[in-house]
């Protein structure tokens, strides 16, 4: 039939249950259920950011509320279930319902969850992620002192959680590790900056390259160039998808072998260039949401086996208690899509052998199969946890590969302080091999050829901290066009008036701070980790860098008569403000909720506190800090750092909308943004909707209404307007309705501004 349009995808494969079936990787009496539950909608999970200082706000704000609101209630027919927490998750930090995807977005009962949800997952408190997705960065075990390569990162939620990781502790503002998020699709690294950038990080970098040959990287260790080798990669590679069933319910009509078959050599290439790249001591995490051995086993015993005795897979039986994980198999075979089955390389005809590859079958010598310990692999069956299938693989880096050979070792220059002497001890310990393959021969011969040659455009730009876009024809590749990144130098004039202004302490690592523009005005300013620099400085001709740094600074035009010219960033506010001495007003929590809930309000509405604070400083960018008071233990338990600016008369907060909102529910002020109802009932004119829409709420804010008086007095304090319109949205405030109609107007009007610049 074809219902609604489209004909309903049938949840049959006759040779999708024929191979499975063949294969015995369910357990013996599970058949029914194994293909009962992949025919079940994927529950939806969803996971609450860890390093976040106020996490534990948001899990208590959703526990008490949103939870408690859904016991009893019934969706088309369906009693709604609470969330449960996954047992296997650390600190309750992960959730999983039986709602739907299509029930949470269409149901009227269930749309102020929704909007929670869709709100705080683009602030990124909230990341909604497949429950087993979430497993391979937490079989990494990270610390935040660790270099961590992604390579096939998108969309993005895997390297959400490693950047959680590094940030442990929040009182670190710059970790010393760092993520490099990779991925070969150009238009896909755009939604990795989207994630990533939630996070408000300065150690993460998004790069674009093709994992199977992703470049290897130099950084400069104390005077002198060495291989960059990770502490930890996490290798999810592409794959057939079909323990994704439940949410791609398309996988089940297109479903063969041929799909395993093909990406075989792809995923393996892929793995060896990662264990390639994994320094001494290192630990990659390999993993697909396939379920079929040649992709998962098959591509591990062909590494295990290349490497001879250099990897070894880590038991992690005793990690992640409470999750229900099968042992891998060291028994399978492979079949072709007409069904066609081979038991042994030697079985099949010349004809097949560009499809299937010697590395796709058993290793038949017993007693190197049983030294690979293929049964440390796991993998995850849809019916045991209710969640989709999942492989995972864990690699420990015992040596160099045998390919490989070590370098010579080098007499290092005594450091001159002792936390050189860490660092480098660190750097050392992580290995010095050079690999010797063509790409990296060729790397080093040019990096040789580059210091005998005089000085070209490429070291002069390095010498002034601009890291271009590649400059040479052969290294221009598909996508956009990059703007460069380019470090501030140590002498610039525009950063004296900031230091200044501020107060900076003087341990502030100016050094860290760039721009994307090499000529004019420089418009915004943004921070990375030492580390990163490091990276950045080093790499600009072999790397493809999409993004990288957060935004602590934008230009504001209005700002020099006041002594500075750019006001403090949102969005870098966590990172700068253990730096910052000057312009800090605490406010109290009555003051928080008037700084969000009101566009511009004037400084006779805050407290007494605040006001004698105020007096005595200069108009301009200023911090807003709330400090929790542990002998109210009902009031909000986490500090608030807001970006503000003070005018003559009033005082407001640089806050996006979103951000506004978590703050808001977190001190138990209920947000919700009703939907915009694309169609007006029937009988309604458009006049009598618009008469309706003018009409002032209850409870209006006064002050509010005085439009004019806003107006004129931005003019007089030259105040530069927010540039994070809030939406039409009803807030309803100790159940009284707050309107942000006009809060939302006000701020519209100055976002073409905002943009211009």
């Amino acid at each position: 039939g074809w219902s609604g349009g489209y004909p309903e995808i049938v949840k049959e494969n006759e040779l999708f249950e024929r191979y499975y079936r063949e294969l015995g990787i369910v357990p013996a009496g599970e058949w029914g259920a194994f293909m009962a539950a992949l025919r079940e909608p994927l529950p939806a999970t969803l996971r609450i950011t860890g390093y976040k200082s106020h996490a534990r706000e948001v899990l208590h704000c959703l526990k008490s509320k949103y939870f408690r609101e859904l016991r009893e209630l019934r969706v088309d027919g369906q009693e709604v279930e609470v969330p449960q927490a996954l047992s296997w998750y650390p600190e309750e930090l992960a959730w999983h319902t039986n709602l739907s995807r299509k029930i949470l977005r269409k149901s009227p009962e269930l749309e102020k969850f929704h909007q929670f949800l869709v709100s705080e997952t683009e602030c990124g408190n909230i990341s909604r992620q497949e429950a087993v997705s979430m497993i391979p960065p937490l079989l990494l075990n990270v610390s935040p002192h660790h270099k961590i390569l992604d390579m096939c990162a998108a969309p993005g939620s895997k390297t959400a959680q490693l950047i959680e990781m590094l940030h442990a502790d929040m009182n670190v503002p710059f970790p010393k590790g760092f993520v490099i998020a990779n991925d070969v699709d150009n238009k896909r690294c755009y939604l990795l900056v989207h994630q990533a950038k939630r996070l408000n990080s300065p150690c993460i970098m998004v790069v674009n390259h093709d994992a199977s040959s992703i470049p290897n990287l130099q950084i400069d260790i104390d005077g002198k160039k060495e291989v960059l080798f990770y502490d930890r990669i996490l290798c999810d590679v592409p794959c057939s998808g079909d323990g994704t069933m439940r949410k791609n319910i398309d996988v089940w009509k297109k479903w063969t072998t041929q799909n395993s078959l093909q990406l075989h050599g792809l995923q393996l290439r892929i793995a060896t260039r990662g264990v390639e790249q994994l320094a001494e001591g290192g630990r990659m995490v390999y993993s697909t949401c396939s379920l079929n051995p040649i992709e998962n086993e098959a591509v591990i015993a062909a590494l295990l086996d290349k490497s001879q005795g250099a990897l070894e897979l880590a038991d992690v039986s005793s990690e992640l208690p409470g999750l229900k994980r099968m042992p891998g198999i060291t028994k399978w075979k492979v079949m072709l899509k007409d069904g066609q089955w081979f038991e042994e390389w030697k079985d099949v005809p010349p004809n097949r052998q560009t499809q299937i590859r010697p590395t796709m079958f058993p290793i038949k010598e017993e007693e190197k199969l049983k030294s690979m310990n293929l049964e440390r692999c796991l993998r995850i069956l849809p019916h045991h946890q209710n969640t989709g299938g999942f492989f995972v693989a864990v690699l420990i880096k015992k040596s160099p590969m045998p390919w490989n050979k070590r370098q010579p070792k080098i007499n290092q220059k005594l450091p001159q302080r002792a936390e050189d002497t860490v660092e480098t001890a660190a750097n050392l310990d992580e290995g010095t091999e050079n690999i010797t393959e063509e790409p990296a021969l060729a790397d080093s011969e040019e990096s040789k050829e580059m210091q005998n040659l005089p000085k070209s455009d490429t070291e002069q730009s390095k010498i002034e901290g601009v890291c271009g876009p590649p400059p040479s024809k052969k290294m221009k590749l598909f996508g956009f066009k990059e703007d460069p990144f380019v470090f501030l130098p140590e002498d610039d004039p525009l950063f004296l008036p900031i230091q200044k202004f501020y107060a900076l302490d003087p341990s502030f690592p100016k050094m860290n701070l760039l721009t994307r523009t090499q000529e004019g005005k420089k418009r915004q300013l943004y921070m990375v980790s030492k580390e990163l620099r490091n990276v950045l400085l080093n790499n600009s001709e072999r790397m493809k860098v999409i993004n990288t740094g957060i935004k602590v600074w934008s230009r504001n035009s209005d700002g020099e008569q006041f002594g500075c010219a750019f006001r403090l960033a949102q969005e870098g506010i966590y990172t700068l403000y253990p730096f910052i001495h000057a312009r800090i007003i605490n406010v109290c929590i009555e003051d928080v909720k008037i700084l969000l809930t009101q566009e511009n309000p004037f400084l006779s509405k805050f407290s007494s506190e605040t006001q004698k604070k105020v007096k005595d400083m200069a108009m301009g960018s200023i911090v807003l800090k709330y400090d929790p008071d542990p002998e109210k233990p009902d009031s909000l338990q986490c500090p608030i750092v807001l970006c503000g600016w003070q005018g003559k008369t009033s005082l407001r907060a640089f806050v996006p909308k979103n951000e506004r909102f978590h703050y808001l529910r977190m001190m138990g002020v209920e947000v919700f943004k009703a939907k915009r109802k694309e169609e007006e009932s029937e009988g309604k004119t458009e006049e009598e909707a618009e008469g309706k829409q003018a009409q002032p709420e209850e409870g209006m804010d006064v002050e509010d209404k005085k439009d004019d008086s806003v107006t004129k007095m931005e003019a007089e304090t030259g105040e530069e307007s927010s540039n994070t319109p809030v939406e039409s949205s009803a807030m309803e405030v100790e159940s009284k309705t707050v309107d942000l109609d006009e809060f939302s107007r006000n701020a519209n009007n100055h976002v073409s501004q905002e943009s211009k610049n």
